[in-house]
């Protein structure tokens, strides 16, 4: 952390000086009214990952164990989708990505336009009209808009597409157009893609001159997801989520300064630990699990230091916390990580990122919020990130309208542990990579899958997912049925077995879609 130490102190302590008088001096609003609240959204992290979830992880995730003891852990939270842009999406919108046009897509350069359509209720949107300020830092990868010279829209992911943006435009349909005030990031995977820039609000105020150099970057199993894009001469490709992190740092700290009474939402979402697995200087060697294992430990000292600048700052026991990821781990970390370091992300789950089998889409969801939820607690409520939305709105006593938050569902009497003697979810819907083609649902111990093989990878055909492949012990049927208490591997497909359950839950799909909605009406 010294180094970056280093790169804020100079302009930050002026703020910091007047923070604490702020703090000391000015009138505080009540808390647990209008708590502010922080999404953490870390990438491609597994559910085996972290300790609190793994006790056979061979990676210290001291901060986010730490944030589970003063909160509660979820031990059955999914991502909606197996990949990062729909699931994205769900989140800002509570809506299932595959309800919206292109909602299967994965957005990659000046790719677009925004999954998210012009009026559609957002998470920020909806906190922004209850007075709330609204800031999102980071990875945004949820589509938006470059225009060329002419001013024509782009919308197109490929490598040349990037050199016909014309960086003298704003960007249309990204986070400030979706509910946010303030945003500071990347349109796509930060350190994977073809535009190396960093966006500030709706411009790239240093465009990329030139081709990336990966001369100079490291070379090992987990640096090999990363596309020789254009590159501006600020991107360190290294140093990114450090860029990140001094962003939130600076907005928790001039909000607190400028607006002591006005609550905030923060979406702080990271490059870490999505490919190519580039630690920070400060991270490297840090831990005895590679590279990979290193930039799992820079992400919980990235959630350490968000929580140290809300306790100096005295606003952490006013501010809810969430911490979670977007979609399982990536094929090679888990591949690689597994025969270099006995580490497994994906345990004890079947399945990676793109799959739709457990290990694809159950996610660490961590909550804190001081004095409304107990420490150390554990729930098994069955949720999504496609709650959020619906929990805030129920947190703010907001009335959601009809259409908008289809998929979503509170989640406060889990938060608060108030009985309720029904599930709160009566079914879950998941999202698999091929988009509407892939999809799966859950009730109780039973899951359906509306396809076969994984909904994502080829295992029979990718050179390091051969080992992992299974038999379908029910190859004539046209789906697959599991039974998670009694096979939480996933390895028993007792679609032909049980078949009335299978067709239930196919039914029980098809009106969901039909339905266009799984939460009741409003």
């Amino acid at each position: 952390m010294q180094k970056l130490v280093v790169l804020v102190v100079p302009a930050l302590l002026a703020i910091l000086v007047g923070v604490s008088q702020v703090v000391v001096a000015g009138e505080r609003r009540e808390s647990g009214e209008q708590p502010n609240i922080i999404v953490i959204l870390a990438d491609d992290l597994g559910y085996g990952d972290i300790g609190c979830y793994n006790l056979q992880s061979k990676i210290p995730t001291p901060h986010i164990d730490k944030l589970a003891r003063q909160g509660m852990r979820f031990t059955d939270a999914h991502s909606p989708c197996t990949v990062c842009t729909p699931t994205r999406y769900s989140l800002m919108t509570g809506q299932m990505a595959f309800r919206a046009p292109n909602g299967g897509r994965v957005f990659s350069g000046a790719g677009g336009p925004s999954l998210i359509q012009p009026g559609r209720l957002t998470l920020p949107e909806m906190l922004r009209q209850q007075g709330y300020a609204t800031a999102c830092f980071g990875k945004w990868h949820i589509g938006l808009t470059f225009y060329d010279t002419d001013g024509n829209p782009i919308h197109d992911g490929g490598p040349d597409a990037v050199k016909r943006i014309d960086y003298s435009r704003p960007i249309e349909g990204g986070p400030i157009d979706c509910g946010f005030d303030q945003f500071f990031g990347t349109a796509c995977c930060p350190t994977t893609d073809w535009l190396y820039a960093f966006i500030d609000g709706k411009r790239i105020p240093n465009p990329p001159t030139g081709l990336l150099d990966k001369s100079m970057l490291p070379k090992h199993d987990y640096a090999n997801d990363n596309r020789r894009g254009m590159h501006a001469s600020d991107f360190d490709l290294e140093e990114v989520d450090m860029v990140f992190l001094e962003k939130s740092q600076q907005f928790l700290q001039q909000h607190v300064l400028n607006n002591p009474e006005q609550p905030f939402f923060l979406l702080h979402s990271t490059q870490a630990v999505h490919l190519p697995s580039f630690p920070g200087d400060a991270f490297k060697g840090k831990t005895n699990a590679g590279p990979h294992g290193d930039f799992i430990f820079e992400l919980d000292h990235i959630v350490g230091e968000l929580m140290e600048t809300l306790e100096r700052l005295d606003i952490a026991e006013e501010t809810l916390v969430i911490f979670t990821s977007d979609n399982g781990p990536e094929v090679p970390t888990v591949y690689h990580m597994r025969h270099d370091h006995g580490h497994d992300g994906a345990r004890p789950w079947r399945g990676v990122k793109r799959d739709n089998w457990e290990g694809g889409h159950r996610i660490p969801f961590v909550v804190r919020w001081p004095g409304k939820v107990a420490s150390n607690r554990t729930s098994r409520e069955l949720t999504s990130l496609t709650d959020v939305m619906a929990t805030v709105a129920e947190i703010l006593d907001v009335k959601l309208p009809e259409q908008a938050a289809e998929d979503s569902f509170s989640m406060l009497p889990a938060f608060l542990e108030t009985p309720h003697p029904e599930p709160i979810r009566a079914y879950l819907l998941q999202q698999g990579f091929g988009g509407a083609k892939y999809l799966a649902i859950r009730r109780g111990k039973w899951k359906y899958l509306a396809h076969k093989g994984s909904g994502g990878n080829n295992y029979a055909q990718h050179e390091l997912l051969k080992e992992y492949q299974l038999p379908d012990t029910a190859p004539n049927a046209e789906g697959q049925l599991f039974d998670l208490e009694a096979d939480p591997g996933e390895t028993q497909n007792l679609a032909e077995s049980h078949p009335l359950v299978a067709e239930e839950l196919s039914k029980l799909l098809e009106q969901s879609l039909s339905a266009g909605r799984s939460a009741p009406t409003r």
